[in-house]
């Protein structure tokens, strides 16, 4: 297929969850309603049509150890591409992978800059690691840095304590929040535990990532506010493991790791009738594999979210949420095509028939 050539998607074209359509073109890269004039050169593509899927906790450029060299970086994107994920938001990132946005057939990226966390309580490598009274300046450049979002550490194991602990001062937090939105940016917070939540929820955040702290107590908070949560499942699913590697060190926080993992569907389920925001995240990169955004849908599903729900959380409602268009008139041509309805069983997701990245047909 040329560059210059109509695709044509016919079958069900899944524009959100109540605009379902039978057909759309696209002309020149991008999604039309309207059948072209005299179209020469038309290739067509049945199925059943979704948005490109979002991955809203990905790390590209960023390896078990840190930054990654380009090849390997692209390697990543690609794997991202081929499981149709066509949108990521780089949930932090040591890398710049701004050259990805000159590649039309790499997924779009909305990067938060560089991960900032506290010093010495963080993986080695990955973030800024700093004190509370430089946490206002970091934050306004990473801001600048980004694409509309900051990620902040909001907790990790103290050494001392042997457990998790919050990393910032409540009035640290506040400052440095307010800071990001004063520069047009939002706040995700990467939390596993539950006395890191009320401080950053009450400092203003907008959306905290993994939230296995989240208790009944916690719940109301986080709904009140509007605060998204990314609970990144196939993550957490590595929490037994960590756990083991951690037991003869650091026994408390090994206990506390494993109970959070046991409640982890309990926890996103009570989220989700709260009426919390729920989107996909798989927590690519670091030591996770890119490609997983299906797995991590399933997992949502198996939550107790209902299949719909879990499909908006990586198609029209991620989409919404992140300000980036989906099938609508005149938007980039990003859809993924399946042989089944996804609506069905999400675990069609894994399996896509046809990417379409940018009006060109990728897979």
């Amino acid at each position: 297929m040329n560059d210059r050539a109509v695709l044509h998607v016919k079958g069900r074209i899944l524009a959100g969850p109540e605009d379902v359509r039978d057909e759309l073109w696209v002309v020149d890269g991008r999604i039309s309603y309207d059948r072209p004039v005299a179209a020469r050169d038309v290739r067509t593509v049945s199925g059943w049509a979704l948005p490109g899927l979002v991955d809203a906790h990905c790390h590209v450029g960023l390896g078990a150890h840190g930054p990654v060299e380009q090849d390997v970086a692209e390697k990543q994107a690609l794997a991202d591409r081929e499981a149709g994920t066509l949108l990521i938001r780089d949930a932090g990132s040591p890398s710049d992978t701004r050259w990805v946005d000159d590649r039309e057939d790499l997924p779009k990226i909305i990067r938060a800059g560089r991960h900032i966390a506290r010093t010495r309580r963080y993986i080695r490598n990955y973030a800024w690691e700093i004190e509370p009274e430089d946490l206002v300046a970091y934050v306004a450049q990473e801001a600048r840095r980004g694409d509309g979002w900051v990620k902040l550490v909001g907790d990790w194991i103290d050494r001392e304590v042997g457990d998790l602990a919050p990393s910032w001062p409540r009035e640290a937090a506040e400052a440095a929040i307010a800071e990001a939105h004063r520069l047009g940016a939002r706040v995700t917070a990467h939390c596993f535990a539950e006395n890191s939540l009320k401080d950053l929820v009450e400092a203003g955040i907008d959306c905290v990532e993994h939230a296995t702290g989240l208790t009944d107590d916690l719940i109301p908070l986080f709904a009140d506010r509007g605060v998204a949560i990314v609970p990144t499942l196939v993550n957490i699913a590595t929490f037994p493991k960590l756990a083991d590697g951690g037991e003869s060190k650091f026994p408390r926080w090994s206990a506390h790791m494993r109970r959070l993992h046991e409640r982890r569907y309990d926890t996103v389920r009570g989220a989700y009738d709260a009426g919390i925001p729920v989107y996909v995240g798989t927590d690519a990169g670091g030591t996770l594999p890119h490609g997983l955004v299906a797995a991590e849908v399933a997992e949502l599903v198996t939550a107790g979210i209902p299949p719909l729900d879990a499909l908006s959380a990586t198609t029209w409602g991620a989409r919404n949420w992140l300000g980036r268009p989906g099938l609508e008139e005149g938007a980039s041509a990003d859809l993924v095509v399946y042989e089944q309805d996804p609506r069905t069983d999400v675990r069609v997701l894994a399996a896509p028939l046809q990417v379409v990245l940018n009006g060109r047909v990728v897979q």
